[in-house]
This record gives C-alpha cells, sequence and structure tokens, in this order.
C-alpha cells in the first residue's frame, strides 16, 4: 500500500504526552501530543509539536512553562476528553476526572495519575509547517513508584506506556527486549 507523503505519522508509533500549562491567571489546561521527542541530552531538551491556535500555546508564550506528562495505558480512554476544545480557561484535567499535583520546578502542575513527568522552561521554539516547535529545557523529572528498574530506564511492561498511530488508532502494551550493543 502507497501512502501520500502528509500520511507518513501513520507508520510512526509515537508516545503520548498530556502536556499542562496555566493561564496567567493560573488556570489549568491539560492537552495531549503525539508529534514529541527528546531533543537534546546536554544541555536536556525536549520537544513537541503543537498548533499555533492551541491554548497550549498562548499559555506558554505567557509565562514560559509547561509539564509533559507521560500517559500509561490507564489514560488512554480520557484522551477524547482532554482533546476537547473547550473554552479557554476551562479546566480538562478536571473534565477528564484526573488529580492535579504539585510540581518542583514549574508553575503548571503534574497529572498525578501519569506514569512520568518532565517539568520544562520554554528554551527556545520555531514555526515548522503548520505547527510550532515548542523546546523546553527539563528542570525536573521523575517516575511514579513502582516504574523505574534497578538500571535506571522505564520499567515498560509495568508503566505500560500509551503510544498514538493516527486518529483514535493507540498502541498498548509493548514488550521490552535488550539487544547488545556492537
Amino acid at each position: 500500500m502507497e501512502l501520500e507523503g502528509k500520511e507518513y505519522p501513520k507508520l510512526l508509533v509515537r508516545p503520548v504526552v498530556v502536556i499542562t500549562t496555566i493561564s496567567e491567571r493560573g488556570i489549568p489546561n491539560a492537552a495531549p501530543f503525539s508529534a514529541n521527542s527528546l531533543v537534546s541530552f546536554e544541555p536536556p531538551l525536549y520537544g513537541f509539536s503543537c498548533s499555533p491556535a492551541h491554548d497550549t500555546w498562548k499559555n506558554i508564550r505567557e509565562n514560559g512553562e509547561f509539564v509533559v506528562n507521560i500517559a500509561g495505558k490507564d489514560l488512554g480512554e480520557l484522551m477524547h476528553v482532554l482533546e476537547t476544545d473547550y473554552p479557554y480557561e476551562d479546566n480538562e484535567i478536571e473534565h477528564a476526572g484526573l488529580r492535579e499535583e504539585n510540581a518542583k520546578a514549574v508553575n503548571p502542575p503534574r497529572i498525578k495519575e501519569a506514569i512520568a513527568w518532565i517539568e520544562c522552561k520554554l528554551e527556545k521554539y520555531v514555526e515548522l509547517g503548520d505547527h510550532i516547535w515548542i523546546t523546553g529545557r527539563a528542570l525536573a523529572a521523575g517516575v511514579k513508584d513502582g516504574f523505574w528498574k534497578e538500571e535506571g530506564v522505564l520499567d515498560v511492561e509495568k508503566a505500560r506506556p500509551l503510544c498514538h498511530i493516527a486518529r483514535e488508532f493507540f498502541v498498548e502494551d509493548m514488550k521490552e527486549k535488550k539487544y547488545k550493543r556492537a
């Protein structure tokens, strides 16, 4: 089967994160994203792609902070709630029945039900195509108890991170495999 070039994302399995931000008045916002990635180890940078019309981008422009909440399988059923286009400053975390938790290094809250999180300060952004690529410096990060292996890596089988393919299609229960380095 041949795809048009713009359909290439259907070939990629991408981790789902929920970005939390706050408005100037301190009202939380939460939205799922799957176009995201580690950008740099040193300095520790993380990036994601966001529509310029999105409340997430508006809030980051206003206060320069965000939290990346790594979604596990348990949050899968809530993606349709979190991606709903609610009015500005309508708290999606509450709509989804999730709980806020204070972040350590930034003002936006973490989502308590997330399996892991990265607290970021805006480093830079660039307009690319019809989106904004937002890069943040990781100031703090953590993993929920029970999801960390002794080797210092996420225990994928316990954490069961949620990944996105396209539209309403997601991937659950990926198996970990260790390969020796050449």
